[in-house]
């Protein structure tokens, strides 16, 4: 189901042309944020494949009604709204104050260690 939902949102990326420049902007990073969330969410997946709505006809409703700015958190949230009402985001930031003293050890590919508690329930 996940390669059909990936399938899906890479044609309905295809056809996007033309768009308003506000569409423009966010259209590949939101299909990338998308295939994720298919990825991590076999149901998810599933509401996109089953779905008549289109990547195209979200991206116009979503960033419609924006004016100068969104943020990144609330793009993502409408639009799995979108195809999964009633579903939510979590975003994770952490700021590392002595990244520059550190070297190599808070790095991507370095020896930092980030442990989420619900991976443990």
């Amino acid at each position: 189901m996940t390669d059909l939902a990936i399938q899906k949102l890479e044609k309905e990326l295809a056809d996007i042309k033309n768009s308003d420049q506000k569409i423009n902007v966010v259209k590949k990073p939101v299909t990338e944020t998308l295939i994720g969330f298919c990825k991590q969410d076999e149901e998810f997946a599933q509401a996109i494949v089953q779905s008549e709505k289109t990547l195209g006809d979200c991206l116009k409703e979503v960033m419609g009604g924006v004016g100068n700015a969104i943020s990144d958190i609330d793009t993502y949230r409408k639009v799995a709204q979108y195809y999964f009402p009633g579903s939510d985001i979590r975003m994770t930031m952490t700021i590392d104050l002595c990244a520059s003293v550190n070297d190599d050890d808070n790095v991507e590919g370095g020896s930092s260690i980030v442990l989420d508690l619900a991976d443990f329930l």
